[in-house]
């Protein structure tokens, strides 16, 4: 009889360990995909906090805007959270473009109810979006050492899983959208065509010089503004020719490449001359939205690809 009652712990305890292991299993990609999730709402917040910031919404002013501010980015963020988190997990079962653009949709309903009707975030939806799915799709194939993900991991997964789809997808959005209408009337690119490439400009712009500063011992702060200024001295932002024309993006860039020629945060008075490029930006009423999603999706990106990611391995 004792031989018996062994072997019948020996049998139970046999059948509860796989069954355990196979909790563990499956709770690990749901607990990753939050890690995730909280990373991009994180990175949306480090945005929104981040002053002097030209013509753009922080919690010490409006910038140019009059239709919303810090309290409407607030709202947004808080009605994003579900959405990062589907995404990612989205991404892991390799999900078609368009399910991940219906809930990217989704999600603009959502934040437009927050907002009472106010843009605060539709390209950092989109960007930010794929960036989680592209690392949700990193998450299966393990493309990532000591459970960290490289931007390298990130930026081929978007390529490799939605490349094709992301081309089609700026075909449309440049002949449908505001943005494209934008981006056709002054022959530049668009969000669309910055997909379809892969994120030139986080992966090629804004992440070097994120990792640039960190390893130089930079404020994560001041790392965070010599980011914004380059990425406003090098793209083609839709909000800004909206407001400015030609001649407003000019001077967006011109601004940006100066303060950076001129050392950018290096330099003491750093702050007094981001002050100034703040003030002339709400004087001529320029906003620099795109940019600020970008410097968002890098902050993600490089948390991200630093951070130890737990679960990384099951």
């Amino acid at each position: 009889m004792q031989n018996l009652n062994c072997s019948i712990a020996d049998r139970s305890e046999m059948v509860r360990e796989p069954q355990s292991r196979s909790l563990e299993r499956s709770f690990a990609p749901a607990r990753f995909c939050a890690e995730v999730g909280r990373l991009a709402v994180r990175s949306l917040y480090q945005e929104l906090v981040l002053y002097p910031k030209p013509g753009l919404v922080s919690l010490i002013d409006n910038g140019s805007h009059q239709d919303m501010d810090a309290s409407t980015f607030m709202r947004s963020l808080f009605s994003l959270r579900g959405y990062f988190v589907s995404i990612t997990a989205a991404g892991m079962e390799r999900a078609s473009f368009e399910q991940l653009r219906t809930l990217g949709i989704e999600a603009e309903a959502r934040m437009m109810r927050a907002t009472g009707g106010v843009n605060t975030h539709r390209g950092a939806i989109f960007c930010l979006g794929m960036l989680c799915a592209a690392v949700g799709a990193a998450y299966v194939q393990k493309n990532a050492q000591k459970n960290t993900l490289s931007p390298a991991a990130i930026r081929a997964n978007v390529l490799a899983h939605w490349g094709e789809a992301l081309e089609r997808h700026s075909l449309m959005h440049a002949a449908t959208s505001h943005g494209g209408e934008v981006a056709r009337k002054y022959k530049v690119g668009g969000a669309g065509e910055e997909a379809a490439l892969g994120f030139p400009a986080i992966f090629d712009i804004a992440l070097p010089q994120l990792q640039k500063s960190q390893s130089a011992g930079v404020s994560w702060h001041a790392s965070k503004i010599d980011t914004l200024f380059l990425l406003m001295s090098h793209i083609h932002d839709s909000n800004v020719y909206s407001r400015g024309g030609a001649s407003g993006a000019e001077i967006v860039r011109n601004s940006a490449r100066q303060f950076m020629e001129a050392g950018g945060t290096s330099r003491v008075d750093w702050k007094s001359r981001a002050i100034a490029v703040h003030h002339d930006f709400v004087r001529r009423g320029l906003s620099p939205g795109g940019a600020a999603d970008l410097l968002a999706a890098s902050c993600f990106a490089y948390q991200a690809s630093t951070i130890m990611l737990p679960f990384m391995v099951s």
